[in-house]
């Protein structure tokens, strides 16, 4: 293990806010050493990981692969605290609709679906795809990483594909946008989120906070 208290691996594969994620954990961590990096043996020494990403999940499972994250996230998850962050959460998925159908890593049962170009919010007024802005999430049961956020706190998204989980017990928070969906998973070590905390101030902050604080398994 790392001489720091705690050694946490961002995950580059050239696909994510990397940066600001780093940053983000530099400012309520300073006592920790983040590293953004693109080696397995780097996660594998790490004490946590965090599994950022945006863009298309084909190129971004293609670049997962030949990184070789695939076998490094699937073995992290079984020992150490993992965050995954918007198309990292998705990524864990058995499969996404988008590009025509692409395999994810099959970490959690469930598929990424489009939210659709007819959607609609409860005044019927149609809404815009991507989601983009400021919501609230529904704490849907206790969880370290929640801790010290109030329900209902509003976090930042920007996605037009969602998870539409098989196991509604793994969902740890709910969002709203035309339809209910997972806005953050939880199982063992790992914890997932639709939205980007590294953009979503305070509350944000905070959840990025619990997780240097967290050990694992709730």
């Amino acid at each position: 293990m790392s001489d720091f208290r705690n050694r946490i691996a961002v995950l580059d594969y050239g696909m994510g806010n990397l940066h600001s994620a780093a940053k983000a954990l530099e400012h309520v961590a300073p006592d920790c050493h983040v590293i953004v990096t693109s080696d397995p043996m780097e996660v594998e020494r790490a004490d946590r990981v965090v599994f950022p990403g945006v863009g298309a999940i084909r190129d971004c499972m293609a670049e997962i692969r030949r990184v070789g994250f695939d076998h490094a996230i699937t073995k992290a998850v079984t020992e150490k605290p993992v965050l995954a962050i918007c198309v990292g959460m998705q990524a864990l998925m058995t499969r996404s609709e988008e590009n025509n159908g692409v395999n994810c890593l099959g970490l959690l049962p469930g598929e990424v679906r489009h939210f659709g170009a007819d959607i609609k919010g409860q005044d019927g007024e149609r809404l815009k795809v991507p989601h983009m802005g400021w919501n609230r999430v529904q704490q849907m049961f206790d969880h370290p990483l929640w801790q010290g956020i109030e329900q209902g706190t509003r976090f930042y998204f920007v996605h037009s594909y969602y998870v539409d989980m098989v196991d509604q017990s793994l969902v740890a928070g709910s969002c709203e946008y035309g339809q209910r969906f997972a806005a953050a998973l939880s199982l063992g070590n790992l914890f997932a989120v639709q939205f980007h905390p590294e953009k979503s101030h305070t509350a944000g902050l905070q959840l990025l906070r619990n997780f240097v604080e967290w050990d694992g398994v709730d």
